[in-house]
């Protein structure tokens, strides 16, 4: 059992008692000093495992995930306001200090996606895009000039800030929307996507996030591609982490967890070709079916769909320009 003995834990825990004390998350000299230094502090590769954590520590993750989530919400925002006063706001990007690791973390993700999905994708979703939403902006622009993007947030004004940065911009006011609503309400038109995106930040915890998950594998249209945000090692205590066996009714094609800093882990799923409530309509044992168990491991064995080992690892090399 690890606990507040380890060095990084105790170093992690001493920065969560200072930013949960902190009157407001909103930027500022102190807010950007603190998570600064916790970035840091998680960022180098450890093998700590999150699951082995002490109880007490546990839930300082949990609380330490949500102020993360909160903080970074709030950076957004204050900087898509920012960018919102520019005539034309996608000139100015630049002035988001992430967004270097944004410009990294879509080139990643676009060469996954299309490792596994060769086709250039006519319909993409994303939800949880907030403010600021760089992953469809930064793909619109530099990797998929021809797919259009559907956000979703369940934030109004986070919807309204994100679309006063494309408005002045001609090709990607035409291929950019805005939805605001809950994804949990959203069923027949997932069927029309050819790839959903869901934030690291959709679901602040496993049970919220595979929620989500289990809604998206009934309503996406068999054979679509899920791409998720997760995240390894010391970087745990930033962002949930997503094991490929909470994928119910996907196949993971491949899970990547980068060692710069881009911080997020990516994994990439097919889903089924048989709807995830396939069994339950099986009746009598006539039929086949596929078994949807709980464990990794069972998932490997009686899986007759599973092309690729869940523990796979994808190196992707960056191209230069």
């Amino acid at each position: 059992m690890v606990c507040q003995n380890e060095p990084l834990v105790q170093k992690v825990c001493d920065l969560y008692e200072q930013i949960s004390s902190l009157e407001s998350l909103k930027p500022s000299k102190d807010v950007d000093m603190l998570f600064t230094q916790l970035v840091l502090t998680c960022i180098p590769p450890n093998p700590i495992d999150v699951d082995k954590l002490c109880k007490k520590t546990q839930e300082m993750r949990s609380n330490l995930i949500r102020l993360c989530g909160e903080a970074e919400g709030l950076l957004e925002s204050h900087f898509s306001a920012i960018l919102g006063s520019y005539e034309n706001p996608l000139d100015h990007l630049n002035i988001f200090p992430y967004y270097p690791n944004y410009l990294k973390l879509s080139h990643l993700e676009f060469n996954i996606l299309k490792q596994h999905h060769t086709n250039v994708p006519g319909k993409v979703a994303f939800v949880g895009s907030g403010p600021l939403p760089l992953t469809s902006i930064v793909l619109a622009r530099n990797h998929l000039t021809t797919t259009s993007f559907h956000n979703y947030d369940i934030d109004p004004s986070a919807n309204s800030k994100a679309l006063q940065l494309i408005t002045s911009h001609p090709d990607l006011s035409s291929r950019m929307f805005f939805h605001t609503t809950d994804i949990m309400k959203v069923t027949s038109e997932l069927q029309e996507f050819d790839v959903v995106f869901l934030a690291a930040l959709v679901g602040m915890d496993k049970e919220e996030k595979v929620k989500v998950i289990d809604h998206l594998a009934k309503q996406m249209a068999p054979g679509a591609i899920l791409m998720l945000r997760s995240a390894h090692g010391a970087r745990a205590f930033l962002y949930p982490v997503i094991d490929p066996c909470d994928l119910r009714g996907f196949e993971v094609l491949s899970v990547f967890h980068p060692s710069d800093e881009v911080i997020n882990s990516v994994v990439i799923a097919r889903k089924y070709a048989m709807p995830i409530n396939a069994i339950d309509h099986q009746q009598n044992g006539l039929g086949s079916m596929i078994v949807l168990p709980n464990k990794c491991c069972e998932m490997l064995a009686l899986n007759p769909l599973s092309h690729v080992t869940m523990a796979e690892e994808l190196v992707v090399e960056e191209k230069h320009s």
